[in-house]
């Protein structure tokens, strides 16, 4: 896999923990009644997801230009 792939790999799974963390965060917020924190955390979860999701198509395109469409 091409450093560069490897990299967004990475990227991708620090999005996805943070995301994580801040759902626990929102749940957390939400069963207190504390509904505006929630949605922050929710709003900060939903984000990192996206960041996640833009750095798993960088490491597809990272990939398919080292190795083109071979497997």
């Amino acid at each position: 896999m091409s450093k560069k792939a490897a990299e967004h790999h990475k990227k991708a799974q620090e999005h996805h923990s943070h995301a994580a963390r801040h759902h626990g965060e929102a749940a957390k917020h939400h069963e207190a009644g504390q509904h505006e924190k929630a949605a922050h955390h929710a709003h900060l979860a939903r984000a990192h997801a996206i960041h996640a999701r833009g750095h798993s198509e960088e490491a597809t395109k990272a990939h398919h230009e080292q190795h083109g469409d071979k497997q």
